[in-house]
């Protein structure tokens, strides 16, 4: 088996369909086909069920797919390594974001490294910050910027804390709350909230503060994203929300108060403890983050 067959079963089984895997490929479908039964043919086994209607992994098939991607990987690297080692820097990046990120102008950074790295392919990845962390140790990503409570600290990775910030409420303009200059916890306590899922990094720090107030308060609405549904929603006056102050600036068409009593945030870079690639040191050393081992500390931590 070579490289190039195990691209097209990777295409394959990521459209479904051997004409779109050509087409991403760059082949004719009949040479790709070519390639796929001829490696099945050596392995002894079919990847793919056909029929008229789609194409799918058999167990085979699903068996053979993590290990191929993982080869393309490591070729790919391989690359990557011989051309930084002449002073060239190539590859992928792949970036990891929570939607709230502040402390870094992330399109800013992008641009930056694009301008004196053109030859990096580069991917952003948007997610919760306990699965960044996950993917960071999985290889899945290179560099995450995350956020998490003040009691909990990225585990199993290298992190360089980035800066600390305070909660603030937001609301509609038109909330009985909206002329307020500040408020505490309690008075938001009677509030209907629109919060993230239960359990998340972006939760748990509100419901660690009103707890330790010996609050309760009724998150009404649950939402996976921030920058859209959680915002649209609190315009609507269907809830009100608390994020950070150095992010809210972004949104329009709400108001936002000061809680004096607030629960604080930490945002990290963080990035793999076991390799990094020469694309992820070079995005590192452009963002002025120091890229050597972190520390793990308690009474908590992400892992």
């Amino acid at each position: 088996m070579d490289l190039q067959q195990m691209r097209y079963v990777v295409a394959v089984a990521e459209t479904n369909s051997f004409t779109r895997a050509a087409e991403r490929c760059l082949v004719v479908q009949s040479a790709l086909s070519h390639q796929i039964a001829r490696l099945e043919r050596e392995l002894g086994a079919r990847l793919f069920e056909r029929t008229s209607r789609r194409v799918r992994l058999t167990p085979a098939g699903a068996a053979f797919l993590p290990a191929a991607r993982q080869c393309l990987d490591a070729a790919e690297r391989a690359s990557a390594e011989v051309a930084a080692a002449v002073g060239e820097v190539r590859g992928r990046l792949t970036v990891g974001l929570i939607p709230t990120v502040a402390a870094v102008d992330i399109p800013g950074a992008l641009r930056d490294f694009r301008e004196q790295y053109p030859h990096v392919r580069i991917g952003l990845r948007v997610g919760a910050s306990e699965d960044l962390v996950e993917q960071i140790k999985q290889g899945a990503i290179d560099v995450a910027f995350l956020g998490l409570p003040t009691t909990a600290r990225p585990q199993g990775v290298d992190a360089h804390e980035l800066t600390r910030d305070r909660l603030v409420a937001v609301v509609a303009p038109d909330h009985p709350l909206a002329d307020e200059a500040a408020v505490n916890l309690r008075r938001l306590s009677s509030e209907v909230f629109v919060d993230l899922p239960a359990g998340t990094a972006g939760r748990v720090q509100s419901d660690q503060a009103f707890s330790a107030a010996g609050l309760s308060r009724d998150v009404a609405f649950e939402v996976t994203t921030v920058d859209f549904i959680m915002v649209r929603l609190v315009r609507q006056g269907l809830g009100i929300a608390m994020l950070p102050s150095a992010y809210v600036p972004q949104l329009t068409g709400v108001t936002t108060i000061e809680v004096t009593d607030a629960p604080a945030r930490v945002e990290y870079v963080i990035w793999s403890r076991v390799s990094r690639t020469p694309a992820a040191t070079a995005f590192l050393a452009l963002s002025d983050i120091p890229a050597m081992p972190g520390t793990e500390c308690n009474p908590a931590a992400v892992s």
